[in-house]
């Protein structure tokens, strides 16, 4: 199956990526630049492309992320610390997002002929985004169906959408995804902060699997007490 991957840069989508490059034909690597405050991560997504030795492409979606507002990747909001699963995360949502970018992935899919589009949603991102849940996945597919019906067949590839963030390391592991050279932190400074929800959340997954953090954090500490207020 000949699959382009919608790649962030982040450990998500660059293990997707690599299991893709191992189990499939990797057609491509496709990020998108909607004005994130992280978007260092791109760059991170571009070392992914050339590892595999596959095409990358940056589509600039700025104009279209401007009018998103409300949340803390976009907006001059502080990005909330914490565990990943508290109500204070909701402000990190983005509207539609995921549908944006899977509109585009599709597109440049049946364009190119490929078979499918993957894209790295998880068990655990259903509480805060409602684009990353199995009954969008079901509906995106529908609509995407109807969209090129007599063009072409392209699928809706979501490996991981029932799984945790530990599975994902754990998959990520088997198919030699060199975690390092991923990034996960809303907040984009130099390192890891530690304790932003995607900060913490990467680093029980890590503990969970089993496999070693190799993520340099600003507070490598945090994520326990916040796993305590939690009650886990």
């Amino acid at each position: 199956m000949k699959t382009l991957v919608v790649c962030s840069g982040g450990l998500d989508s660059v293990s997707l990526a690599h299991k893709v490059a191992a189990e499939q034909e990797l057609a491509g690597l496709l990020s998108f630049d909607y004005g994130q405050r992280h978007r260092k991560e791109l760059g991170f997504a571009a070392l992914c492309a050339e590892r595999l030795r596959v095409p990358h492409r940056i589509i600039d979606v700025r104009e279209i992320g401007s009018g998103l507002s409300g949340s803390a990747l976009t907006d001059n909001i502080d990005v909330p610390e914490g565990h990943y699963a508290e109500d204070t995360m909701k402000v990190t949502v983005v509207p539609n997002r995921n549908a944006i970018m899977l509109a585009i992935a599709f597109g440049f899919a049946a364009a190119r002929s490929a078979d499918a589009v993957a894209m790295a949603v998880h068990g655990g991102d259903r509480f805060i985004y409602p684009d990353c849940r199995p009954a969008f996945i079901d509906a995106f597919q529908v609509m995407q169906d109807r969209a090129l019906d007599g063009y072409g067949n392209v699928r809706l590839y979501a490996p991981y959408v029932n799984l945790t963030k530990a599975d994902i390391v754990e998959d990520g592991a088997r198919h030699g995804t060199p975690f390092a050279q991923t990034w996960s932190c809303y907040k984009g400074g130099e390192r890891h902060c530690g304790r932003c929800g995607t900060c913490v959340e990467r680093r029980e997954a890590f503990d969970l699997s089993g496999q070693a953090d190799p993520t340099d954090y600003d507070d490598a500490d945090f994520w326990l007490g916040a796993l305590r207020r939690r009650g886990v």
